[in-house]
């Protein structure tokens, strides 16, 4: 925690050493799936209790925006043991030749639920990097995620992820991924395994979107949680 409070108050002196050049800028969503997936690992149990609510907020400032810090809160874990999870991030976003560059900070946290299954012995830091290239309707994209403490465990992991996107004319955004975990965290000889998306996003109105997308995942992911395996459908508010 105090790692991520070091980021956040250099990135607030950034900004007033730069001036106040743009207002900052906020903005909140909320949603609901069917499901909560993370990285191809189930997060909110079984099919009897796998619905998902969540929502965040989003501020954007410094010199033409481009620090940024947010948070978002999620139902985790199982019907007989629901939990919470909180994940607080901040980073900069910048442009280099024809690249969006985003590099930050992630800290993901968890209550003490009653049963022990969510507990914040699994708060976990990770650092990312991440680019994008839009080509006209396109945009393909990549990324890095970094722990050297995953869930706890004091093992390393990496996630690492390859993305394309393409906009309609008409609206929706037909997009896909895929990526690969490793980390000697949690699941003995197995250090890894990869996982896919893809799906459509459609835009309802200027503020809604549906996203309805296919999750797999290689059954070395059963070695560091429960895999999954099939659609998700979210709605999602921004306001």
């Amino acid at each position: 925690m105090k790692l991520f409070k070091t980021v956040l108050c250099a990135a607030a002196a950034s900004l007033a050493m730069g001036g106040v050049a743009s207002a900052a800028e906020w903005s909140f969503n909320a949603g609901a799936a069917t499901d909560y997936v993370f990285r191809g690992i189930d997060q909110s149990g079984p099919w009897y209790d796998e619905n998902q609510i969540f929502g965040g907020a989003d501020v954007t400032f410094g010199m033409d925006n481009a620090f940024y810090a947010g948070s978002w809160v999620s139902n985790t874990g199982t019907q007989y043991d629901n939990g919470v999870e909180y994940d607080l991030y901040t980073g900069w976003k910048s442009k280099l030749g024809g690249a969006n560059i985003d590099l930050g900070l992630i800290f993901y946290g968890y209550n003490n639920s009653e049963e022990g299954d969510v507990s914040d012995n699994s708060n976990t830091f990770e650092v990312k990097a991440a680019a994008s290239i839009p080509a006209g309707s396109w945009t393909y994209g990549g990324a890095v995620y970094y722990s050297n403490d995953y869930a706890g465990s004091n093992e390393a992991s990496t996630y690492v992820e390859a993305n394309l996107a393409y906009t309609l004319k008409s609206g929706p955004t037909l997009s896909a991924a895929v990526g690969n975990f490793s980390s000697d965290c949690c699941s003995g000889s197995v250090g890894s395994y990869s996982t896919f998306n893809f799906g459509v996003t459609v835009p309802v109105t200027e503020k809604v979107s549906l996203d309805a997308r296919y999750i797999g995942v290689t059954d070395d992911a059963s070695h560091f949680g429960s895999k999954f395996d099939g659609f998700v459908a979210t709605v999602k508010a921004t306001f």
